[in-house]
This record gives structure tokens, C-alpha cells and sequence, in this order.
């Protein structure tokens, strides 16, 4: 309960950039009325996993960025990407942002039996 109306109210100074008194009893209000989500809770063991896999994605997305202005990739694919179909929507949610994150390849699908269609791109290869 609290960590979702901190939630709230942080996207929502962060939407608004106004820390009045009164921008803050709007913010309040509006936080306690959105209705909430009844998922089943998310164990801290999946959490502290995809926070690991976060932070191991910023250097692999840096380092696939310098291999795109390095050496063009021309050749473009879809692949599906098997997830964890049993994973609440914020775990998903995640995943989704995870595979995102990294400048070779975009969620393009979510596929309610747990894959990922995925838009890839790579380097042409040789003939």
C-alpha cells in the first residue's frame, strides 16, 4: 500500500515538476483514488533477480552500441523469446523493458502463453 502510493506520487511530481502544498494534496488525493491492481504479490527472490539482470544490461547495451556505429548492422529478424508465463504484469513489464533497453532488439509482442516476439537486428553476414 504505501510503496504504491509512493510510487504514484513520485511519477506524479515527476509528471507535474510542482512541489506546492496544493499540488501535493492533488497528488495525495489522486494517488488513494486510482484504483488498484489485486495480482498476486511477486516473491523478492524474482525482484532481486531481474534487478541483477538490469544492471548487468547497462554495460551489454553499451557495449551494442558501440559494435552498431563500429560496424553497421544491416540484417533485421523476428524471433519469439520464451518468458515465464506464471510472472505478475510488473515482472513482465520488466522483462519487456529489459529486452528493450539493449539497442539491438524491441519488444514487438507480448503473447499471453509467456513469449516474446522480438525484433533483432544484426550484422549482414558473410557470403
Amino acid at each position: 500500500m504505501i510503496g504504491h502510493l509512493i510510487l504514484r506520487l513520485g511519477i506524479w511530481f515527476l509528471l507535474t515538476a510542482n512541489f506546492s502544498v496544493m499540488n501535493i494534496i492533488i497528488g495525495v488525493t489522486i494517488a488513494l483514488l486510482l484504483p488498484r491492481s489485486y495480482t498476486s504479490p511477486d516473491r523478492l527472490k524474482d525482484w532481486l533477480r531481474m534487478l541483477w539482470k538490469i544492471l548487468m544490461a547497462i554495460p551489454a547495451a553499451y557495449l551494442e552500441a558501440f559494435e552498431i556505429i563500429l560496424r553497421p548492422h544491416n540484417a533485421e529478424e523476428i524471433i519469439r523469446e520464451k518468458g515465464n508465463k506464471k510472472r505478475s504484469d510488473n515482472l513482465v513489464f520488466l522483462d519487456i523493458f529489459l529486452i528493450t533497453f539493449t539497442p539491438k532488439t524491441i519488444v514487438i509482442e507480448y503473447e499471453e502463453d509467456g513469449w516474446y516476439k522480438v525484433h533483432r537486428i544484426a550484422p549482414r553476414k558473410k557470403r
